[in-house]
């Protein structure tokens, strides 16, 4: 309905025009949204005070001039003046019933839009180093990163998901003398174990299948062990190909799916760094300094220039980021989400001032970033710190085993990115109403299980039976349809601000109004016609829970 308001807004702005009342070349933003307060009505815009000034007229009058020259309209019951000059808008009953032929209707496109309109977007998320298992962090990025590709996807854009590896420098080192060590039958807690070395107890499985000859199928490439102990750089490779195949099966274990992953180690092979520093120096926003090179960051918003090549030589960790991301310009993303851990906040104003000095006509904001905080969790009260198997940290697959997929997924994608997230086993397990993920899923079976009742009853219905949703005239009623009236909006604003989160709340208040109604006022009544209409609505939620589930990634049950 925001977008029903906002064209009888912008129409009125036409005949403004005409009457010479408003400047012709006047095009204002027209922001419409929904009241806090329902005594205020359902909507309100604050068109009149941003005309006042071009008008030249008070807030209160140019509001009043708004709503003379408004075309009418069956959805509004009535508008009204308030305040310094809000314009609020009450929707017949008739319109928010309306909804529900939509919702059936559309189906699973319900919530969809063109926002995109088959722009290139690239989210890029995951991302770890190959070393080891996934952690929570990771799976906390998997979620949220998944779930924001497919919102790109609902609202009009070509999604590409990217997973960048890290797979050079240090890590990638102490990966291979740790596996090496194993492979000498070297433990951790003897002498000559690597000071740097990785614990965990899949160091001793990679090395295991390295020594057995075992073959591993990565995504691009198929590394067979070598057998010898001695042959670092072939342990090495062997590793990384083991665990790049051990984090994808985990990943699909998540539902997560990449379209594209990206190797750092290419970016060094293929002379894009090389390139790419070369067209700083060329730039000119470079400089020569106690035998390193520097690129004039302060320059473009950093609190200090950055060291680009270092004095031995070798380049710092941004470096191969701007070339990365040159790359993806280059691709020709229009708009790029890099969602991120918290520790990669120093990078973003290095890695865009990189892009900045390019000067090749990339946008100042670009790419986006959405870095997520820490994850802690917690089992009978206590903080769980350690997993046998990675030796310092809870892995994703840890959580999956423990309390499934859904859960998982609901959990890590159900509070603001920027918020720290305490994820609790023993909840996320838990068949009640206190757990948020079985109480939105057992609204959706609840649904089901009624539809499924009507044979026995001798009853029936379907979306193509005609039911009189003027019928729905209770409080609980009116709520539930002005939540699905709503459900394209969140869709939107989380897609536009890359906020996942919204449609985990929103998913949550939709099925607390349905258990609230439910319990309230019988479905399942004699009168046909207030049953038939009760069925329609009862699907309409259903619809919109399923489709708002599918987009975090999280199934709808038909039984629980």
């Amino acid at each position: 309905m925001k977008d029903v308001i906002a064209e009888l807004l912008s129409q009125t702005i036409e005949q403004l025009k005409s009457a010479a009342i408003i400047p012709a070349e006047l095009s204002p933003r027209i922001n419409v949204d929904r009241t806090r307060d329902k005594s205020h009505g359902d909507l309100a815009t604050n068109l009149a005070m941003m005309l006042a000034k071009p008008v030249g007229k008070p807030p209160r009058e140019v509001a009043q001039l708004i709503i003379d020259h408004m075309p009418t309209s069956a959805s509004v019951a009535k508008i009204e003046i308030a305040g310094p000059g809000f314009i609020n808008f009450y929707l017949n009953e008739g319109a928010a019933s309306a909804i529900v032929e939509t919702v059936l209707t559309q189906g699973d496109k319900f919530g969809c839009s063109d926002i995109g309109k088959g722009r290139k977007v690239q989210v890029e998320f995951v991302s770890a180093n190959p070393t080891g298992p996934l952690h929570v962090g990771h799976g906390r990025g998997a979620a949220v990163g998944d779930t924001l590709c497919r919102l790109m996807t609902a609202t009009g854009w070509e999604t590409t998901a990217e997973f960048y590896y890290n797979d050079a420098g240090n890590q990638i080192n102490n990966l291979g003398v740790s596996t090496q060590a194993r492979c000498q039958g070297i433990a951790p807690d003897q002498a000559g174990w690597p000071e740097d070395g990785y614990r965990g107890d899949y160091i001793q499985d990679v090395a295991t299948a390295y020594m057995a000859g075992e073959t591993i199928v990565a995504e691009d490439k198929q590394v067979t062990g070598a057998a010898d102990a001695d042959n670092l750089a072939a342990i090495t490779e062997f590793a990384v190909a083991y665990l790049r195949r051990e984090q994808d099966l985990d990943l699909k274990a998540f539902g997560v799916h990449f379209d594209v992953f990206s190797l750092e180690s290419a970016l060094y092979a293929e002379g894009k760094v090389e390139q790419v520093v070369a067209d700083l120096v060329a730039s000119g926003n470079t400089y020569e300094k106690d035998d390193a090179l520097w690129l004039k960051t302060t320059d473009f918003g950093d609190d200090k220039d950055r060291v680009m090549r270092k004095s031995d030589g070798g380049y710092t960790y941004f470096v191969p980021d701007v070339a990365y991301h040159k790359e993806k310009w280059q691709r020709g993303f229009s708009r790029v989400i890099n969602e991120q851990g918290a520790d990669h906040h120093s990078t973003v104003t290095r890695v865009r001032a990189g892009l900045q000095a390019l000067d090749v006509g990339i946008p100042s904001g670009w790419p986006e970033y959405v870095l997520h905080q820490m994850v802690m969790v917690m089992r009978g009260g206590e903080e769980v710190k350690l997993s046998k198997r990675a030796g310092s940290y809870i892995t994703i697959r840890d959580l999956i085993d423990e309390v499934g997929k859904d859960a998982t997924r609901y959990f890590l994608a159900a509070r603001s990115p920027n918020s720290q997230l305490t994820f609790d086993i023993d909840l996320a397990r838990s068949q009640s109403n206190d757990n948020p993920v079985y109480y939105i899923q057992y609204a959706h079976a609840r649904i089901c299980s009624m539809m499924a009742k009507l044979d026995g009853l001798g009853w029936s219905w379907s979306k193509e039976t005609e039911s009189d949703l003027t019928l729905l005239t209770e409080d609980a009623e009116k709520a539930l349809l002005k939540r699905l009236t709503a459900f394209p909006e969140y869709v939107s604003k989380a897609a536009n601000s890359a906020e996942p989160h919204v449609i985990a709340n929103y998913i949550y208040d939709l099925a607390g109004e349905f258990h609230s109604c439910y319990n309230a006022h019988k479905t399942l009544v004699e009168d046909e016609a207030l049953r038939n209409a009760r069925l329609a609505l009862s699907a309409a939620v259903r619809q919109v829970l399923s489709n708002g589930l599918t987009l975090l990634g999280v199934s709808s049950p038909e039984q629980m």
